[in-house]
């Protein structure tokens, strides 16, 4: 019998490791534990109904990546699928083959949201309260593990930011908001407004354009954008010429390097990649387009996130006239349309409000240490994933600058080896923990040098980063591709324990789980 079989006969549902969510990172984390720590009991909490996290939940017309799949793609699992970005459906289904071909499925406990998690130091274990709807009621249950590994992302599932507008009340067609598409709006023949200038407003706009009557996208200020082909020729030459495992590294290889060295030379040479975008913007749009109101944001590249535009297919729809770009502020809405501040009014039949995530700290859990409520923003990062204080738990937060997956993959695999780590040692806990001369770090934002809105409405509810390793959040892959996997376990910063108080009453209550499980083996 082993302790993972006799682990599923604990009343309190204790698992070794509970992972919160079952979309892309969490899928991921549960292949990783499954491979490099298999002896491990692991349990998915995912609070909707599916798999798939914001592949599942996102519905709105042309939903895709705004990264290609080689980086957002599994390490472990090749991108197969030709077109390199990809739309919503093919990557929640690459999700869900994943998860069936590692038997991850099983493990999912659907409609089960985390409210609360309790650590105690005394037991070395999580206890969480779970909201479970079951046929239409909800209940609460308690779930248990020694180690959280949360993958819950990082918006706000139930809404985006939503800003009210004067006089939206007025309004006589409907205002929709991409995050709750409904299934059966027509948008064919309608003249349709977009409020937003992000990677939302610039995937729907070509989209709604093609049954549209019109569609104007209306922003208060530019976004920085890039056109890439939607199609990796080199990465599709390659899957044909070798191995598909060797093609997809190649591939990998290729596009982090690539994002990597365009994200430095937009800290280095913001000027001249300013100059280089806007030039590739004119020749897209033509003479007759007025690139510096409506392109040209007053913050460099990669202050806020790029938008990808595939095929440069927002172009050709504003090239074609049935989409169009007004960069203006509202004054109010009317009951045909908005209003703006210069007294222009914008005629509409639908009115889509694509203004933005909120975003969320450790999926809007409670979280208590031995009884006291931890503040996150009073904490401090531990490389990015894990906070001082805070015993067996880590956080999958992705790069700002690259593809979401990239980090997910790499905490999950310093996961495993933390974990193998205690097992081999007969260890039970780690505390991420300042030493002795770090206490008077000064501290600096969770992430510096990103002015985008979304993160900026949170920064104060987020841990603190320091000034030395490794009480930074970094934002380069190649480094922490380099570092996490050797990354000391040992130089102070992560205090490890056996807590012994209870040792004696845990053993021999674990004795008598094992002694239950064999007679429940032998009575079937």
């Amino acid at each position: 019998m082993t302790a993972r079989e006799a682990g599923a006969f604990t009343p309190e549902r204790h698992y070794d490791v509970i992972i919160v969510g079952a979309g892309l990172s969490g899928i991921g984390a549960a292949v990783h534990l499954q491979q490099q720590c298999p002896g491990k009991h692991v349990a998915l909490l995912e609070s909707r109904a599916a798999m798939g996290g914001t592949w599942d939940l996102f519905r709105y017309p042309g939903i895709r990546s705004d990264s290609d799949m080689h980086t957002l793609g599994y390490d472990f699992k090749p991108w197969r699928n030709p077109r390199a970005i990809a739309d919503g459906p093919a990557i929640l289904d690459y999700i869900k083959e994943t998860a069936r071909e590692h038997g991850v499925e099983e493990k999912i406990h659907f409609q089960h949201r985390v409210e609360r998690a309790r650590f105690c130091s005394k037991q070395a274990r999580w206890e969480l309260e779970v909201a479970v709807v079951s046929d239409g009621r909800e209940q609460r249950e308690t779930f248990s593990c020694q180690f959280l590994l949360m993958c819950a992302g990082y918006f706000n599932y139930a809404h985006g930011h939503d800003p009210v507008f004067p006089g939206q009340e007025r309004f006589q067609g409907p205002i929709v908001r991409p995050q709750h598409w409904p299934e059966d709006l027509d948008y064919r023949d309608r003249r349709v407004v977009v409020i937003g200038s992000g990677a939302t407003a610039m995937t729907l706009v070509p989209t709604l354009a093609e049954k549209a009557a019109r569609v104007t996208m209306l922003q208060r200020s530019p976004t920085w954008v890039i056109s890439r082909p939607a199609r990796d020729r080199l990465a599709n030459l390659l899957r044909r010429l070798l191995p598909e495992r060797w093609a997809y590294a190649l591939t990998r290889w290729k596009n982090t390097r690539l994002q990597q060295w365009f994200y430095r030379k937009t800290r280095t040479h913001p000027k001249q990649v300013k100059a280089r975008l806007l030039g590739m913007l004119r020749k897209e749009l033509g003479p007759g387009f007025d690139v510096e109101r409506h392109f040209t944001p007053d913050y460099n590249p990669w202050d806020q996130r790029l938008c990808l535009v595939p095929d440069g297919d927002l172009y050709a729809a504003l090239r074609s006239g049935r989409a169009e770009i007004v960069t203006e502020h509202i004054a109010e809405f009317t009951e045909r349309g908005i209003r703006l501040q210069s007294g222009q009014e914008l005629p509409a039949d639908i009115i889509v409000t694509a203004t933005g995530l909120e975003l969320v700290v450790t999926g809007k859990i409670v979280f208590e240490v031995d009884g006291e409520t931890v503040d996150f923003s009073q904490r401090w990062t531990w490389r990015g994933m894990m906070y001082s204080g805070v015993p067996n738990m880590a956080n999958t937060f992705g790069y700002i600058n690259a593809s979401w997956t990239l980090r997910a993959d790499l905490i999950a695999r310093f996961v495993c080896r933390l974990l193998n780590h205690m097992d081999r040692k007969g260890l039970e806990q780690v505390t991420p923990t300042l030493r002795a001369d770090e206490h008077d770090m000064p501290a600096r934002p969770w992430i510096e040098g990103f002015s985008a809105g979304y993160l900026q409405r949170v920064m104060h509810l987020l841990p603190k980063q320091g000034d030395r390793e490794p009480w930074l959040n970094p934002q380069d892959y190649v480094s922490d591709r380099k570092t996490l996997p050797t990354a000391s376990l040992e130089d102070g910063s992560l205090v490890f324990s056996h807590p012994g108080a209870l040792a004696g009453d845990r053993a021999q209550a674990w004795e008598r789980q094992v002694e239950d499980a064999r007679c429940a083996d032998a009575a079937s």
